[in-house]
This record gives C-alpha cells, sequence and structure tokens, in this order.
C-alpha cells in the first residue's frame, strides 16, 4: 500500500462531516486530545527532536483544518528519560488531560513502567519509539504498540551481515543494561547461530548513570576483537566512538540505528571518527544525493523548513517524528467517525503493507491482531564521512 503526498494526504484529512460520531476519551465534535512523555531533558534528551516534531506536524494539520473537522490537541511532557517521572505524567495525561490515545512515546524503561498500567486503563499506548521486544504482546497487553523496527529483528540483520563480511572476526559486544539492550543482544546472538560462542569474545553493559565507557572500551581493544557490535542510546555511542578512536582500535564497527544519528551522535563523536561505521536503517537519508529529488524528501525537508526550522532533516530522530505523527494522522483519518478506543485499535491492527513517508522502496509496515512488529527487513548503510551509503541489498532478518 503506497503512501499518498503528504500534501495531499494533509489537505484530506479535514474533508469527513463529524454526523453520527462516537466520541471516546479525549474526543469531541472539534477537537481529539492525545498525548505522549518524550525526553526534554536528561540523558537521552538527544532523542527530544522527535517530540519537537511531531508537535510541528500537529499544528500543519490544525492549520490545514484538522482531522474530520477537529483539531489535535497533542500534550506531550517532559519525562526526563526517568521511569518514575514517566509514570507520573502519564497518569496526569490519562487521569486529568483525559487524552484518548498516547502516540509515540519514547523510551524502552520509560515505557515498560506505565505498560501495565495503559492496558489495565485500556488505553492505547501506541507506536512506542523503542523496538523492545516487549511491545509485541498483542494477549498480555493488547494496547501497546511499537512503531520502531524490532531490536532483536535488527540484530539478525546486523549478525547477517557481519557473518557475510567476516565470518572468522573476533566480536566484542557492548549493550545498556536494560531491555533494549537485552532484546538487541538476543538477536545478534540469534543471527549468529552455532558460530556466536566461538566468535563473540567479550561482552560488557554500561548503565544509563554512568559517567563514560572508557574501562570496557579499553577492555575491548585489549580482548583482541576485531568487530564491535555496539548498542547504546545517542551520549554513550558518541563517547564510544571518540573513544574507539583515541585508542586507535579500528574494528568492523556496527552501531545500532537507535544510535546512529549523524546530527545527535557522529557529529558530537567527529565525523572524521565516524567514517567506515556500519548500522541498518529502513529510512531514506536526508543527506544522500540519490533522494535529492525523491517527492517524500521534497515534502519533509520543506514541512521541516516551513514548521520546525529549529530543526535538523538530518537528526533521525526528526525523521522518526514525522513517522510516527504522520501515522497517527492516518490512523485517526481512518477512524472516521468512530473515535472511540475500541475502533483505534482495530483500525491499527488492520495495516497492510502500508509504505511511510521517507522509508525506502520494499520496507512497508503491517500489523495485525497477532503480530505487532511491523518491519521485517532492513537496509545496512554504511557512513562515509557525509551521509550513510547504502550496501548491498535489503536484508530479511528471518
Amino acid at each position: 500500500m503506497r503512501c499518498l503526498s503528504v500534501a495531499v494526504f494533509v489537505a484530506g484529512l479535514a474533508a469527513t462531516p463529524c454526523a453520527f460520531a462516537q466520541n471516546g476519551p479525549g474526543v469531541s465534535d472539534k477537537e481529539i486530545k492525545i498525548g505522549n512523555t518524550m525526553p526534554y531533558s536528561g540523558p537521552a534528551s538527544a532523542y527530544s527532536s522527535q517530540g519537537k516534531t511531531e508537535s510541528a506536524f500537529y499544528e500543519m494539520i490544525n492549520a490545514r483544518g484538522g482531522i474530520n473537522g477537529r483539531k489535535i490537541t497533542f500534550l506531550s511532557y517532559d519525562d526526563a528519560y526517568s521511569p518514575p517521572k514517566t509514570v507520573e505524567q502519564t497518569r496526569k495525561l490519562v487521569e486529568q488531560d483525559g487524552i484518548l490515545a498516547d502516540f509515540g512515546p519514547l523510551g524502552t524503561p520509560t515505557n515498560s513502567a506505565i505498560q501495565k498500567y495503559m492496558n489495565q486503563k485500556k488505553v492505547p499506548q501506541l507506536f512506542v519509539s523503542s523496538g523492545a521486544d516487549k511491545w509485541n504482546d498483542p494477549k498480555n497487553f493488547p494496547y501497546t504498540m511499537p512503531l520502531y523496527p524490532s531490536y532483536t529483528m535488527e540484530g539478525k540483520v546486523a549478525a547477517k551481515y557481519i557473518l557475510r563480511t567476516k565470518p572468522n572476526g573476533k566480536i566484542a559486544i557492548l549493550y545498556q543494561n536494560d531491555d533494549s539492550g537485552k532484546d538487541y543482544v538476543k538477536g545478534f546472538k540469534q543471527g549468529l547461530g552455532d558460530k556466536a560462542a566461538s566468535m563473540i569474545v567479550i561482552e560488557k553493559s554500561y548503565e544509563v548513570s554512568d559517567p563514560t565507557l572508557d574501562s570496557q572500551m579499553v577492555a575491548f581493544k585489549n580482548s583482541g576483537a576485531d568487530v564491535f557490535y555496539a548498542m547504546s542510546t545517542p551520549k554513550f555511542g558518541a563517547q564510544a566512538i571518540k573513544k574507539a578512536a583515541e585508542l586507535g582500535w579500528k574494528p568492523l564497527y556496527y552501531v545500532v540505528s537507535v544510535s546512529s544519528s549523524i546530527k545527535g551522535v557522529l557529529e558530537p563523536a567527529g565525523l572524521e571518527n565516524s567514517v567506515g561505521l556500519v548500522t541498518a536503517s529502513g529510512a531514506k537519508i536526508v543527506s544522500d544525493p540519490r533522494w535529492a529529488n525523491d517527492p517524500e524528501m521534497k515534502e519533509f525537508i520543506a514541512f521541516m523548513k516551513q514548521w520546525y526550522p529549529a530543526g535538523d532533516p538530518n537528526d533521525q530522530s526528526t525523521g522518526v517524528g514525522y513517522m510516527s505523527a504522520w501515522l497517527t494522522a492516518r490512523i485517526l483519518k481512518d477512524c472516521g467517525n468512530d473515535l472511540t478506543r475500541e475502533n483505534l485499535m482495530k483500525v491499527v491492527t488492520s495495516i497492510r503493507d502500508l509504505q511511510l513517508p521517507t522509508m525506502l522502496p520494499g520496507v512497508t509496515l503491517t500489523i495485525t491482531p497477532d503480530n505487532y512488529v511491523g518491519f521485517n527487513k532492513l537496509q545496512i548503510v554504511r557512513f562515509d564521512g557525509k551521509t550513510w551509503e547504502p550496501v548491498g541489498d535489503l536484508i530479511t532478518a528471518e
């Protein structure tokens, strides 16, 4: 299913009349109230541009008439990437603000803290910006659903690439000591299969409260590893890249997609230190000249220029926010005049082979009532000092 031009899509959002409307919480004949939590401060604040992009997208929609004749009220609160704060802010969204649904909340530990609560309240927790496996549990948590590609799936894709390019490599693994890090490592080991035991020579984790990764990086270099599978969030991703350069350690360096932003990670680490890194991506890269005349990319850049001029189109988080807000608007549009939580879940689990704007050709989204993992293939890319260059064809996880 091909996505509509964003301009055409947004222009059609306001067209449906509101007669015979069924309104859920947060919905009136003139308003749809939604919200989320976002790390506008704290150790993961590099991701905050995602929430700012979403807010700008909804402002654009409202300026053009809203959705089905209703304006979007988007409440996005700072949780500082702190689970207790996420609980506090989410309870405010649900119990005081009365939102219809939580769209695009960010973070694995933060969303883990509210998953049970949201499902007990039967409040949709949709398009979670995290690829942890726990979001794909429709039997026990039917109201929680990811948008970000599965960490386990990406780990399998990374392993396939490493087996092709360095089948006898000695691998060092870094990971954040939480569900996201463990899922990335689990998928990677599954992808390596029987070779995991012989190829992996060292594994070390870190805590988000750690000041640096210096000790881990020294241990990795001293291990003799010539392949580095680095799972981290942006702050630590930049630290690891910079430290590897300081140590003169030059392995085949795979950095997971959540820490591959040129603006948020590679620039702070030093672009010269980042040359040769590889990662997996499902999205088009703004700075890639191949997409200079691509209509969807032109629309995204025009949107950023008009509605979020302080943002950087090359920041990966802005692209995620753009896709999340676009998909949210589409789902709300497709609900028509039955804007209840029950119908919202029915519509979102009916997505089939949907091409989101700015995603690579062939990378489509499918969500069913029994499987909430939307993506199953990614593109390996290598950083050349300016942009991420594709390497080979799309790789399917299975």
